[in-house]
């Protein structure tokens, strides 16, 4: 644990230099210590109107980059949060700004090691495994290094999940929430989380002969499950209420939408469709693929929640591997940071791709210029063959392995 730290604090007072994203966690946390609803304006439109209350506006606001100046912030409200909270300790300063986000990454990573440590245990698996994340030269750059708050989602993820592993299931629903408000990526495991939740319902039993448990009023079984996503989702909502407005649903949910049908980085599944609709109809189709491939992702997720057997802790993390590993390969946008979610799942099955994925996946920092993003699609090709390389290979001789 020791050398964990030492190796965080090691970029204690460092600037990033391989993401722009932490201006604007700056940006947010001052807009919302300076009462202003960081949901209303881009940065864009503040500037214009006039921010004397944002302490070094056009420093973060050149730093941030166009494409952030120009749209909306996606970042949910309890990300927001640790934003203000960072600020309220750094003062004017952008590198006390900076350490302060850097020193609640640090503590959710210990955090992830003293829930992964525990889980790892109930699982009767080696303890050590957990250092597969918290050494991974890859999380100590991304996240401590580059500011991103993955961590400090997982860590809410795995105390969800040991609280459920408890029976405290409401304490496990809030902090799945929590985590959900913190990154909206959480709410791709609320269906694989069904079964593991119906203790009424046998496990053993195919879909159609559980639904005839259910119309034979065997309806206890399925009340904690809905009870469960119930106060996960009013947990994520509640931090939303304080920026409700007019505005804010099509603001936020604009930006959100972006993501599938605008913005497009380290692609698999995307860049090859991408390519077909070039040779067909000779122009970028985006905005059309980015509409359909959430459906096929949402459709893998319902398949593997209710035709997997995910009734055990121990079959349950797989089932969350394979839910964002899909999502990853058929998304638009796969920022190297996105990573941290496989690679700390994978420690508590017996899937090792993601940490083959957390070593190749620097081959996208080749797109990374000084002022433009420009990938070189050959690289971006040769890190998705080793991984789904390796993950094919590994699925054949592990399947029926023992974890």
């Amino acid at each position: 644990m020791t050398i964990s730290v030492v190796f965080r604090l090691v970029f204690l007072i460092a600037t990033p230099h391989l993401s722009q994203d932490y201006y604007r966690f700056i940006w947010d946390g001052r807009l919302l210590l300076a009462g202003i609803n960081p949901y209303l304006f881009t940065p864009t439109e503040l500037l214009n109107i006039g921010t004397s209350s944002i302490q070094n506006s056009h420093l973060l606001f050149s730093g941030m980059g166009t494409l952030s100046a120009t749209h909306h912030t996606n970042y949910p409200p309890i990300n927001q949060l640790f934003f203000a909270l960072a600020s309220v300790f750094s003062g004017k300063s952008i590198l006390g700004n900076i350490i302060s986000l850097r020193l609640i990454i640090i503590l959710a990573d210990l955090g992830v090691l003293y829930f992964g440590r525990k889980l790892l245990r109930y699982l009767k698996l080696p303890e050590h495994r957990i250092f597969w994340y918290v050494l991974n030269p890859f999380i100590i750059i991304e996240l401590t290094g580059n500011l991103h708050f993955e961590g400090v989602m997982l860590f809410f993820i795995l105390a969800s999940i040991s609280f459920l592993i408890l029976k405290k299931w409401i304490w496990a629903a809030v902090f799945l929430g929590i985590s959900v408000s913190v990154k909206l990526l959480p709410l791709l495991f609320l269906p694989v989380f069904w079964q593991f939740l119906i203790k009424d319902i046998p496990a053993d039993k195919s879909i159609p002969e559980k639904l005839k448990l259910v119309f034979k009023g065997n309806l206890k079984g399925f009340l904690k499950p809905i009870a469960f996503y119930a106060l996960v989702l009013l947990t994520a909502l509640i931090p939303f209420i304080p920026f409700l407005s007019q505005e804010f649903i099509p603001n936020f949910l604009g930006t959100i939408e972006l993501w599938f049908q605008k913005f497009e980085f380290n692609a698999s599944v995307y860049y090859i469709i991408r390519w077909i609709g070039f040779q067909d109809r000779g122009f970028n189709m985006i905005a059309e693929i980015g509409t359909i491939l959430p459906k096929y992702i949402f459709a893998f997720i319902v398949l593997l929640a209710f035709l997997r057997k995910n009734n055990t802790l121990r079959d349950l993390f797989p089932a969350m591997l394979f839910a964002v590993s899909f999502y990853f390969l058929l998304a638009t946008t796969v920022h190297p940071w996105y990573l941290a979610t496989p690679l700390l799942l994978c420690i508590f099955t017996k899937y090792r791709f993601p940490i083959i994925w957390s070593g190749v996946v620097f081959l996208s920092y080749s797109a990374y210029g000084e002022n433009t993003v420009d990938e070189n699609l050959w690289l971006v090709a040769m890190e998705y063959l080793v991984v789904i390389s390796y993950a094919v290979w590994e699925f054949n001789k592990t399947e029926r392995a023992p974890i």
